[in-house]
């Protein structure tokens, strides 16, 4: 497979989005594609946007730390899964020099299409929108079907339709974009976007072979064993037949947990002037069983001094049920220490 695929100029992995397999599959291509064509391959991502690019360069120059990285890069708003996730590809980028290419459209420009209402958006953002080709019959067949599969709340299908539709050819014209820039002109591609994106091929690809006829191969993997729990994410969909096999090649897999168990402090922050403010302590949480209470100011996490709330939120999601983290608080004008301490279930 390895052989293959890398003959290829562009390589499309169909993920599980919370699935570890899926990321080890993606992390085993790009090593092999750097292995065949060292400083000559790159990575795009449906899981940022060209608004998050210099961030990314920076984080691919060895400028940045993790932590810098998820902040300057939203991560947790744009995306929301869990960078353990893809931790393992984003180091491989950083170490091997390999380039990050964000692919995604924006929040702004999914609202507007999905609206139809283009007025919030400035002219260069309306000209980034490209034409959003919604003909291809087995398209509108897969994604009538993944819609019934979401629980949408009797929402609108052609709504639906039309986003899909603007994330599909907006990662097209970035990726074949990038590979004509001069930038890109010498490198082959690893292209990671969810299985709906790439599956068939009328997602991306044949959208990037449209804009730019080169050759390309589609990996997947089916999900045939459940790690406890992830049966019930499994999405029951119908899929319509198509006379195509889904990828080139399909890796069977187990949908597994990422092993990794959160902690909750149980607090709801605002940012004032004055600093990161408690605006409510959560019944029966830590911070409760802590001592924390509405308009304490937290002013240090670990030692670490709180300037935004991400700088709290990023602490809190490095510990696991058994920790603790020492908090520096304000009080009335007084500073106070608490320590608060993550139970095991």
């Amino acid at each position: 497979m390895l052989a293959a695929v890398t003959d290829a100029r562009i390589v499309y992995v169909g993920e599980t989005h919370d699935n570890p397999a899926s990321h080890r599959l993606e992390v085993t291509l790009l090593k092999a594609l750097a292995e065949r064509y060292p400083g000559q391959v790159a990575l795009g991502m449906e899981m940022m946007t060209p608004e998050q690019q210099s961030v990314l360069n920076r984080w691919v120059a060895g400028e940045l730390s993790e932590k810098k990285l998820l902040e300057l890069s939203d991560w947790y708003n744009v995306w929301r899964m869990d960078f353990d996730y893809y931790k393992e590809l984003f180091l491989l980028c950083r170490d091997k020099k390999i380039p990050i290419i964000g692919l995604n459209a924006t929040r702004a420009e999914v609202k507007a299409v999905a609206s139809g209402d283009f007025s919030e958006l400035e002219e260069k953002q309306r000209k980034q929108i490209p034409p959003l080709d919604m003909t291809d019959p087995y398209q509108r067949a897969m994604l009538k079907a993944v819609y019934s599969g979401h629980n949408h709340g009797g929402g609108d299908q052609d709504r639906f339709l039309r986003i899909q539709t603007l994330w599909d050819e907006t990662m097209a014209a970035n990726v074949a974009g990038y590979l004509a820039s001069p930038q890109g002109s010498n490198k082959h591609m690893l292209v990671i976007a969810g299985g709906h994106h790439v599956g068939y091929g009328f997602g991306i690809p044949r959208r990037v072979f449209r804009r730019l006829p080169v050759s390309y191969l589609t990996v997947g993997n089916k999900d045939i064993e459940f790690s406890e729990g992830k049966d019930e994410k499994a999405m029951d969909v119908a899929l319509p037949e198509m006379p195509m096999p889904a990828f080139d090649y399909l890796l069977y897999t187990k949908y597994e947990s990422l092993g990794k168990q959160r902690v909750r402090l149980g607090i709801l922050l605002e940012e004032s002037t004055n600093g990161v403010k408690i605006k409510a302590v959560l019944p029966s949480s830590a911070a409760t069983r802590a001592g924390l209470e509405e308009g304490d100011i937290l002013r240090a996490v670990d030692g670490e001094t709180v300037k935004k709330s991400f700088d709290v939120i990023y602490a809190i999601k490095q510990k696991q049920p058994g920790d603790k983290v020492e908090l520096s608080i304000e009080r009335k004008g007084k500073s106070k220490q608490l320590t608060v301490h993550f139970d095991k279930e």
